[in-house]
């Protein structure tokens, strides 16, 4: 049911958040992890859920596919799996 209170335009109300802007990541990029995650989904062609601790934090990854739906195939060190762009940032080469 939608919520008919009215609203006062005097009180100052809350901005909706601010949805980040998408990054640009290309095939061949090096890339990291934002945040830690849940676990891990392989790019094999049957995919198998493994734990997150394959990938070390703030691990460097390079991009290998691109697949449907802002899903990535990056290479870590220890595999390669698929992570939505949302969980990517990009990084130096370097390290």
């Amino acid at each position: 049911m939608p919520d008919l209170t009215p609203t006062d335009p005097a009180i100052p109300q809350e901005a909706p958040p601010e949805a980040a802007e998408p990054v640009l990541i290309h095939l061949g990029d090096a890339v990291r992890l934002r945040q830690p995650l849940r676990y891990l989904k392989t790019a094999d062609p049957m995919p198998m859920l493994r734990p997150p601790d394959l990938v070390d934090p703030g691990e460097v990854g390079r991009v290998v596919e691109i697949r449907a739906l802002e899903l990535r195939a990056i290479r870590f060190r220890r595999g390669t799996f698929l992570i939505n762009l949302s969980d990517l940032e990009p990084a130096s080469p370097d390290g």
